[in-house]
């Protein structure tokens, strides 16, 4: 191989993301993260830009592009149409990803694709028992003290802290470079083996985010469309110290009695939900001390009939102060969400120009193919975001929320509702079985409530468009090309 060659695979190294969005001037987007092919965190840069000012490669010769080397993540576990979901970060001269059911970690050289070290936590029950061994994301970087440290979360929801050069677990780290991160969610029992596998399930697939010393660290639970039950642990956000792993600030996305928001839950379900995680990757803004929290549904992802209310903070997004943990500001995309309509995509901290004036931005994109823009200080909507009337459910006890928010710019980027126009057309036979077919439906605009296989009006459900895999998920979601 070329030394050209070796240049240019080095270069590329970072990878891609699908964009969808935001024009912006250049100034502070791209947040330290990208320049000279660096990638150092899961979106690039701190601000997720997922953009890379390489210019290199570009549409003219990505086509003479030859494979240098392979690096088979299928040597560290099993099931290998699942073990590569992670994306690298590059740091310097080496790449750091990680791999297999067990998240074993590993740094690689991106010239010749030399596995440099790896790591794997010890084999314990509790990533056996994990619903997301399949789904890490990736890893953490930062510099603690002029030496880089690698952080990652386990399946069974440890956090480490690795000594990037070596590998090794950093001794002054929590116990010897973990932290057991089911301790201190609350009052939960905590086993040695199994940790609060009794009082519910949580665990992560996404890496955390450093942050100005703070490693603030999200959460995943099993996929609330294959609900086993009502109750769950809710996935709190909490902030510890980058060098020591001490618990710093525990933010409560199940506001507990006397929290603002906690009378958005109605009787006693706020002593029995879960889930609201931060399952996507999370972003910031350093210099303004802000980290962005996106949430999920809560429990369960299509019933909400145990958990009457608005539900903050469930898919809502969240800029907390990162290092006191404190609210400073939130949006809830969806009131009393019955769509599993959770915020899969990091926020994109971008800096725009509107109306000739600067604002300091964030923009979230969504399932339901909405952009939501706020300012990043205050949280205030760049664009008018209103509540309208969309339809109820006649699910028994089910009481859905009345209005949902809508914004008004962007436009929507994604086919919202279906009526009998959408269906095919192509022949005459083909559109009278379409009818048929969709007839034994529901359809209707966005938001559209789930409903019983076997409904009062002879349906057997609804057609949700967008549905819970559309708009922007987690495969694409959203860049800011400045």
């Amino acid at each position: 191989m070329t030394e050209r060659a070796r240049r240019r695979l080095e270069e590329l190294a970072t990878g891609l993301a699908l964009a969808t969005l935001l024009a912006a001037p250049p100034a502070s987007a791209q947040h330290q993260g990208t320049d000279k092919g660096e990638w150092r965190y899961w979106g690039g840069d701190e601000a997720s830009s997922r953009y890379s000012p390489l210019d290199q490669i570009d549409a003219k010769n990505a086509g003479k592009l030859e494979v240098a080397w392979r690096w088979y993540a299928a040597n560290y576990g099993p099931e290998p149409d699942f073990i590569y979901r992670g994306t690298p970060i590059k740091v310097g001269n080496r790449l750091y990803a990680v791999a297999g059911q067990r998240r074993t970690v590993v740094a690689i050289d991106p010239a010749t694709g030399e596995t440099l070290w790896m790591w794997r936590m010890k084999e314990e029950p509790r990533w056996q028992a994990s619903t997301r061994k399949n789904y890490g994301k990736g890893v953490a970087y930062a510099e603690v003290e002029g030496r880089g440290v690698v952080y990652t979360i386990t399946p069974g929801y440890h956090l480490i802290a690795l000594d990037a050069e070596t590998g090794q677990p950093i001794p002054a780290f929590g116990l010897n470079g973990i932290v057991d991160l089911h301790l201190g969610l609350g009052n939960y029992p905590v086993d040695a083996d199994r940790g609060i596998l009794a009082s519910g399930d949580i665990t992560a697939s996404s890496p955390p985010i450093v942050v100005n010393g703070v490693i603030v660290v999200g959460n995943s639970h099993d996929r609330g469309y294959y609900p086993e039950r009502k109750e769950n642990v809710p996935g709190h956000i909490r902030g510890y110290d980058a060098k020591t792993g001490s618990m710093l600030w525990r933010f409560h996305v199940l506001p507990q009695p006397g929290e603002p928001g906690h009378d958005t839950w109605e009787g006693d379900s706020w002593t029995y939900t879960g889930n609201i995680s931060a399952w996507a990757p999370l972003s910031a803004d350093s210099q303004r001390g802000l980290v962005f929290i996106p949430t999920d549904t809560p429990t369960n992802d299509y019933y909400g009939g145990h958990r009457h209310g608005a539900n903050l903070y469930g898919t809502s997004l969240i800029a907390l102060d990162v290092k006191t943990g404190k609210r400073v500001w939130h949006f809830q995309m969806v009131h009393h969400d019955v769509w599993n309509y959770d915020n899969p995509d990091a926020p994109h901290v971008v800096d725009i120009t509107v109306g000739g004036r600067k604002i300091p931005a964030v923009a979230a994109v969504t399932k339901q193919g909405f952009t939501y823009v706020f300012n990043r200080e205050s949280g205030e909507p760049v664009w008018p975001i209103e509540e309208r009337a969309v339809l109820q459910s006649d699910t028994p006890d089910e009481k859905t929320w009345p209005t949902q928010p809508f914004p008004t710019r962007p436009a929507p980027f994604e086919l919202q509702g279906v009526t009998e126009n959408d269906l095919i057309d192509f022949t005459p036979a083909l559109r009278k079985q379409a009818l048929e077919i969709a007839h034994q439906y529901r359809m209707g605009p966005l938001f559209l409530p789930p409903s019983l296989w076997e409904a009062p009006d002879g349906t057997k459900g609804a057609f949700n468009v967008p549905g819970a895999n559309g708009g922007a998920n987690i495969p694409g979601g959203a860049a800011v090309d400045p």
